[in-house]
């Protein structure tokens, strides 16, 4: 045999008897399939006020977007989070489980900035605030909508 052969063909050998070991440890031990438990929370009209998923003792809320009504926007964001509150609440949640918010605001100027704060802060507090995003928007579903809150809760279940 020549001696090129001789090393590719101890050079296979080699290869196969790595790809064919047993030994567990250093193969990938397959998990079992985690059991979600879902709940709708008030559904209707194509969506749900809220979607919650158990596993493995956590149970995470999904929020869909609340908006307010009234003729300002201070009304209207004050309406929207206590929207939002009500369905925490029905959820089985407080605000202090909230982990992530998001507010949609129809013509957004940095001159809202200030209410926007001073309503969030009397109905919600200012410390230990989870993630927040603030966007302006150009509209949002229907055109009496002014403001939308959405938001993830997280609590043991």
């Amino acid at each position: 045999m020549k001696p090129i052969y001789f090393l590719l063909a101890l050079v296979m050998l080699s290869c196969n008897n790595t790809t064919s070991n047993t030994d567990t440890t250093t193969q990938p031990v397959p998990k079992e399939k985690a059991v979600l438990n879902k709940t709708y929370v008030e559904p209707h009209n194509g969506y749900s006020e809220a979607v919650a998923i158990k596993a493995n003792g956590i149970k995470t809320i999904y929020i869909s977007g609340q908006v307010g009504e009234g003729a300002t926007f201070e009304a209207q964001f004050r309406d929207a989070l206590n929207k939002l509150l009500k369905t925490l609440k029905v959820s089985g949640a407080t605000f202090d489980d909230v982990v992530k918010y998001n507010t949609y605001i129809v013509n957004y100027s940095p001159e809202m900035l200030p209410a926007f704060r001073a309503v969030r802060k009397e109905l919600m507090g200012d410390t230990d605030m989870p993630a927040s995003t603030l966007v302006g928007v150009e509209a949002l579903g229907l055109e009496s909508w002014g403001v939308e809150i959405e938001a993830i809760a997280v609590l043991a279940d």
